[in-house]
């Protein structure tokens, strides 16, 4: 999540390691070198703090679910990082950073009317409505709770710009208050949900939704790659309008999206080493979640069933101190529309390297979401890494391939 692990109501001697989770310590900051091939468009993006940060400081992952003719956008990631990248509001373009999240759907950017007591959007670029030819007011009430408190300000429209890709008379909101640390901290400015509509903060419509309906994105289908190695020159991809046969292989396994909102499917069963140890249950695909984040008692025991695996006291953190007993951990085996889907220990434990020092981290947390929308697994980006997946809008329906 990002700010991304959020749900709006409306709307992670000798020094660990562990913290390497909650925040990369480096922005991978790069120049827009816009690359076009074959008429598809490539802007680098930057990475940032962790859905676990986030969560952390804003109890946001808590506070968001409790109550062809392509545009690719290449992605660069850090270890256990947020992806985020550039985006245009306005006539002339007025840059911001943002979160790319598939379980938001609002977009929301500090506004240049906020209070000289917000420092988070004094550290931030903010949207001038007064600079843009192409604003036109509206003025509504807007509001998105968080666990540190409400992000609020107001509705406004302009263009907005992803890519090659721009749209008309975009309703977003521009903040006024943003609550907490994690805010000040994030080096990107606002968030781009792409969820359904039916969880959009005052029924706005989305911004892919618009881009579909204006024509500006020919098909209504989505796709994220993220590289394995953080190491990489490109650290993966978001795709507008198509998917790219280069970071898959095989074909896709689709299942249906089951209730509209997040892109929430059914996981028919979950094996543990080959044994049976879940039947159904409820998960969404969240590009805004670092981890893998399933209910509090599941994960109990689960870990032990996990060799070597200890606790970070009050962290809600596991580490694995003995780096080598990964080779003992079992396998999990997800079955989603009849098919096996396997997350190896080296896919689910995050090595981390910080002063000198790789420690083994498992790169999953424990959530307990409430009914009538839990229990519910978050498959973040541990399982994402994976596979590569595909968000169909128009036929309502999940894709998975194996990611090259």
């Amino acid at each position: 999540a990002g700010c991304a692990g959020c749900r709006r109501t409306t709307q992670q001697g000798r020094r660990s390691a562990a913290p390497m989770l909650c925040a990369s310590l480096v922005s991978l900051a790069y120049s827009p070198q816009v690359q076009e091939t074959s008429g598809i468009l490539r802007i680098p993006l930057s990475v940032n703090y962790t859905a676990r940060f986030l969560q952390r400081h804003n109890g946001l992952m808590a506070a968001r679910l409790g109550d062809v003719n392509e545009d690719e956008i290449p992605i660069h990631d850090y270890q256990d990082a947020q992806y985020y990248g550039p985006l245009s509001i306005g006539t002339p373009p007025q840059s911001f950073e943002v979160v790319f999240d598939t379980g938001s759907s609002n977009l929301w950017v500090p506004s240049k009317k906020c209070s000289l007591l917000n420092i988070a959007c004094r550290l931030h670029n903010k949207y001038d409505s007064t600079l843009s030819s192409t604003y036109t007011k509206n003025g509504s009430a807007f509001a998105i709770q968080y666990g540190s408190g409400s992000l609020s300000g107001f509705v406004s429209s302009d263009t907005v710009t992803l890519g090659d890709v721009t749209v008309k008379d975009v309703l977003f909101a521009e903040a006024v208050k943003e609550p907490g640390i994690a805010f000040v901290a994030a080096h990107f400015d606002g968030i781009l949900g792409f969820g359904f509509p039916t969880i959009a903060v005052n029924g706005i419509p989305p911004f892919f939704q618009q881009a579909v309906a204006s024509g500006a994105v020919k098909e209504p289908v989505f796709a994220f790659y993220l590289a394995k190695d953080a190491s990489a020159p490109s650290g993966g991809e978001l795709t507008l309008g198509g998917v790219d046969p280069a970071h898959y292989t095989g074909v896709f396994t689709y299942t249906p999206v089951t209730i509209p909102g997040y892109w929430q499917f059914t996981v028919d069963s979950l094996q543990v080493g080959g044994a049976p140890f879940s039947g159904a249950f409820k998960a969404i695909a969240d590009t805004g979640t670092s981890l893998l984040a399933l209910p509090k008692a599941d994960l109990g025991i689960l870990i032990a069933k996990l060799p070597g695996v200890k606790e970070l006291p009050g962290t809600g953190e596991y580490l694995i101190p003995d780096c080598t007993k990964i080779a003992e951990m079992p396998s999990l085996t997800l079955t989603i529309a009849g098919k096996p889907f396997e997350l190896t220990a080296d896919d689910y434990v995050l090595k981390v390297t910080a002063q000198g020092v790789t420690e083994c981290l498992l790169g999953m947390v424990g959530i307990d979401v409430p009914p009538p929308r839990g229990p519910l697994w978050i498959l973040g980006d541990v399982f994402l890494r994976k596979y590569y997946t595909k968000f169909d809008y128009g036929n309502q329906r999940l894709g998975f391939a194996t990611a090259k």
